[in-house]
C-alpha cells in the first residue's frame, strides 16, 4: 500500500490523491535511443516498503550491498530515511535493509544522543549513502531540530560497521550539510566525494547563494579499526543553493563518478549536469565544472547513477522521470518512473543505484515510501 505521508517535494510540486495500492506498470518515456540503457529496462515494480517499525519516512540515499559482511547481505539494498514519523525534515535516524524479493529489515537505527563523536545538530539521515570494503557504511546527516531549514545544522558523516553500529563521525573541515555522495576504494585508501548544501544557505533565508561545494575525502583503513579521515580536498565550488519552505535546501545532489576518474554532478537549482574533470587526483576546485547537459527531460535533477554503458542516469526532483544522457551531453532516453500527482511524480525520486547484475536500476519513491525497481 501506498503510505498517505507527502514527501517535501510532492508537497510543493504535486498534489497527490490518497493511498492508492501498487501494481507493476510498464515504464512510460520517450522511444529510447538504440544502445542506451535505459531501452533494455521495461518494467516497474515495487520491492518492499522503506518505513521500520519507529515510523520514519521519507527516504533518500539508495545503496546495493556489493558482498556479504555482518549483517549486510549480498545484492540488498540499503535505504537512509530523512524523515522521522512525524514528517519532519532533518530527523529520520534508520537505515532499512531490503532484499531483492522483498524482504525488509532494520540495519541502523542511530541515536542522536549517543555518538561516539561530534556531529553539529543531530541526526538526520540524507542521500549520501555508501557501503566500503569491510562493510564500513558511511552516510551523511543534515539535521534539523524541528524540520525547517531555520534549524538546520552542518552535521556529519557517520560511519558504521556491518553490524550497524556508529564507530565514528566525521564533521568539520568543510562538511557542511552534506547532501549526496559517492566513493571509490582502492586498496585500503578509499575516496568520497561529498556534495555540501549549507554553506551560508540558511543566512541566505531563501535567496540563492553560489557557495555549494564538492568534497573528496580521502580515508585510510586499518583492520578492524573504522577508516579514519587523512585529507579533504574541495574539487567543486560555486554551485547554486538555497532554502525552502517545503524542500528544506535545494542545492548541488548526486555524483557519479565514471572509469575516467570524471565526477558528474546534478546541479539541481540550475537544472543541469556538469562534470569535474580529474577528480581523484586534482589537487584544487574546478568551480562547478563544465556543463554536459541542461534543460530537455531535465526537471530539478536529485539522484545521479553512471549505468553500465558509461552513460549518466538521473531523477528528476520535478516529475517522475528518469533521464539518461551520454558523456558528451545528448540525452538519448527517459523514462517515467512516478506517474501519481500533478504534476506527475513530482518530488517522488532521489536517491538509485544499479543492481548487481547491472540488468535493472533501483530507486526510492518518496511519495509512496517504497523502494522500487525498474527493469
Amino acid at each position: 500500500m501506498r503510505i498517505n505521508i507527502l514527501s517535501p517535494w510532492a508537497r510543493r510540486l504535486s498534489a497527490l490523491a490518497a493511498a492508492v495500492a501498487i501494481s507493476t506498470t510498464a515504464a512510460a518515456g520517450a522511444a529510447p535511443a538504440h544502445g542506451s540503457f535505459l531501452g533494455r529496462l521495461h518494467t516497474v515494480r515495487p520491492v518492499a516498503s522503506t518505513v521500520p517499525a519507529n515510523g520514519d519516512v521519507n527516504p533518500y540515499g539508495t545503496a546495493v550491498v556489493p558482498r556479504d559482511s555482518g549483517k549486510l547481505r549480498r545484492g540488498n539494498v540499503l535505504v537512509s530515511n530523512f524523515n522521522n514519523s512525524q514528517n519532519q525534515q532533518g530527523t529520520g535516524t534508520t537505515l532499512v535493509q531490503i532484499s531483492p524479493r522483498g524482504h525488509a529489515r532494520l540495519f541502523a537505527q542511530i541515536d542522536p544522543d549517543n555518538l561516539p563523536g561530534p556531529c553539529p545538530g543531530g541526526v538526520g539521515l540524507t542521500t549520501a549513502l555508501s557501503i566500503l570494503p569491510g562493510g564500513w557504511v558511511v552516510v551523511g546527516s543534515l539535521p534539523t531540530t524541528d524540520g525547517t531549514s531555520d534549524t538546520a545544522s552542518a552535521g556529519c558523516l557517520l560511519v558504521l560497521d556491518n553490524h550497524g553500529k556508529v564507530r565514528e563521525t566525521i564533521a568539520g573541515g568543510g562538511i557542511n550539510g552534506p547532501w549526496d555522495m559517492t566513493a571509490a576504494s582502492h586498496g585500503k585508501r578509499t575516496d568520497l566525494f561529498v556534495t555540501n548544501v549549507l554553506n551560508g544557505t540558511v543566512a541566505g533565508g531563501g535567496n540563492e547563494v553560489d557557495e555549494g561545494t564538492v568534497l573528496r575525502i580521502t580515508l585510510k583503513r586499518h583492520g578492524k579499526q573504522p577508516p579514519h579521515r587523512v585529507k579533504t580536498t574541495t574539487i567543486g565550488s560555486g554551485f547554486a543553493q538555497k532554502t525552502d519552505p517545503a524542500a528544506l535546501v535545494i542545492g548541488p545532489t548526486g555524483v557519479g563518478l565514471a572509469k575516467n576518474g570524471s565526477l558528474y554532478v546534478a546541479d539541481t537549482v540550475e537544472n543541469r549536469i556538469t562534470v569535474i574533470p580529474h577528480a581523484l587526483s586534482r589537487h584544487s576546485s574546478a568551480g562547478t565544472g563544465r556543463v554536459v547537459t541542461s534543460d530537455g527531460f531535465l526537471n530539478g535533477p536529485l539522484g545521479l547513477a553512471i549505468a553500465p554503458n558509461g552513460n549518466i542516469l538521473t531523477t528528476n526532483g520535478g516529475d517522475g522521470n528518469i533521464v539518461e544522457t551520454t558523456p558528451r551531453g545528448l540525452q538519448v532516453a527517459f523514462r517515467q518512473l512516478d506517474s501519481s500527482g500533478d504534476p506527475p511524480g513530482a518530488g517522488a525520486l532521489f536517491g538509485l543505484a544499479v543492481d548487481l547484475d547491472r540488468d535493472a536500476v533501483y530507486f526510492v519513491d518518496d511519495a509512496t515510501n517504497f523502494l522500487n525497481v525498474l527493469k
